[in-house]
């Protein structure tokens, strides 16, 4: 049975904060806190987004009226797993455990 690497994509919501860069921040931290130390084979980092005018990279963190959406990218090897559907299917299981509240979105599985 052949191993994968799973990247979900998941949005988190930051209340009271005055900047992007605090946004993030506080996202990461509190994701890293809700996986570790039980789930701390997922790796956490921000996601990037496109700038639809220029086409350039940018970390994504939207802020509104000191309430911000910060999309953070979850990766996961998944061992043994029967198909690529199967492997994001047990990546999302047990990442959207620890984050019940957090929407994830399988965006990529690439097998190794």
């Amino acid at each position: 049975m052949p191993n994968y690497n799973v990247f979900l994509e998941g949005a988190w919501l930051v209340k009271d904060v005055a900047t992007g860069e605090d946004a993030i921040g506080i996202a990461l931290a509190e994701a890293g806190k809700r996986l570790n130390p039980k789930l701390d084979y997922v790796d956490v980092e921000v996601g990037t987004m496109s700038c639809a005018a220029c086409g350039e990279d940018f970390m994504s963190a939207y802020l509104v009226a000191d309430t911000a959406i910060v999309g953070l990218l979850f990766q996961m090897k998944v061992y043994e797993a029967e198909t690529e559907e199967h492997a994001s299917r047990i990546a999302k299981s047990v990442i959207g455990k620890a984050l019940r509240d957090v929407p994830l979105k399988v965006i990529e599985v690439d097998e190794f």
